[in-house]
């Protein structure tokens, strides 16, 4: 049989204080989650401090399949925590800082797992810092150039500017971004748009972003409830989505993401992608919390409506 892929979420692991109670998340250990609930061996690469809120953390992962054997302990700052507040149904988040993820250290552990992974995904906000700005880009510049390298624009006002998002895209293999982030990151580049409303001009945005960036292979641009539009150097393809009576959309950018990146490992085409990324995005976010749980029967499931 074959080995799993090794595959890491390199960046936040932090608490989402939400008016109903907390929920653990941060994208890279939401994405590591569902990477690892679709058989990869996913790692979290973050940080979290020696208090209560870190040991919960790990308590709240050990069962889930995620490895957090490397996890950093933090003695002098606080595990992560964002305020969570809801607008219209949408998320509006206060970000709380300096956290432990805001001090990742470049260690050769660290290090030896980079040279190894198949896939990597590292985002925006965990680069708001000097410190894991550096350790970021420098474990996605150690990989192999097989290794997918996913940049999942975070874009949290006011931590990101155009140096981190033109460094990160030239590390990376993939861009995922939503269609909100499309514009902001062109105007960032001071690459010039067009009416960026249209579906047509999100992918002449996306075709922008592969001439602009040699190493770049693939734009994925999510839509909420309409879907995605995946675009790469030969071809694109649109996705409607799938309908969901959504409890929250917090992490379902997330199972997208991880989701596309597990069947890019395995080589398939366009429309695979963007169906295992809308069906587990919808799954997720007719779910609470980023990390819901998941049963047997309903991963069968999507997985047979996947390979069909």
């Amino acid at each position: 049989m074959r080995e799993p892929h090794l595959v890491l979420g390199i960046g936040e692991l932090l608490w989402d204080m939400l008016p109903g109670g907390k929920r653990l998340g941060g994208a890279p250990a939401n994405f590591s989650v569902m990477a690892g609930r679709l058989g990869n061996h996913a790692v979290i690469l973050s940080r979290i401090g020696r208090d209560d809120l870190g040991r919960e953390a790990v308590h709240l992962l050990d069962p889930l399949p995620a490895d957090t054997a490397y996890l950093q302990i933090d003695t002098a700052h606080d595990t992560g925590r964002v305020t969570v507040a809801f607008n219209d149904g949408q998320p509006e988040y206060t970000i709380h800082k300096p956290a432990a993820w805001d001090s990742l250290e470049l260690s050769d552990e660290w290090v030896q797992l980079a040279e190894r992974a198949d896939a990597v995904c590292f985002g925006s906000l965990a680069q708001r810092s000097i410190e894991s700005r550096h350790t970021i880009q420098t474990l996605a510049a150690q990989t192999l150039s097989r290794c997918i390298r996913v940049f999942d624009v975070n874009l949290r006002s006011p931590f990101y500017s155009s140096e981190v998002i033109q460094e990160s895209l030239e590390l990376a293999t993939v861009v995922k971004m939503n269609d909100a982030e499309v514009p902001l990151v062109l105007a960032l580049l001071g690459i010039p748009v067009e009416d960026e409303g249209l579906p047509g001009n999100l992918r002449s945005g996306a075709e922008r972003l592969l001439a602009e960036f040699p190493t770049l292979q693939m734009v994925a641009i999510t839509r909420g409830a309409h879907g995605s539009l995946l675009v790469n150097r030969e071809e694109w393809h649109e996705h409607p989505g799938f309908p969901a009576k959504v409890a929250d959309t917090i992490g379902a950018g997330d199972a997208f993401t991880a989701a596309m990146t597990h069947y890019l490992l395995r080589g398939t085409d366009l429309n695979v992608l963007n169906d295992a990324g809308n069906r587990w995005g919808s799954w997720v976010a007719s779910q609470s919390g980023a990390m819901p749980t998941l049963p047997q029967g309903v991963r069968a499931e999507i997985e047979a409506a996947i390979e069909q």
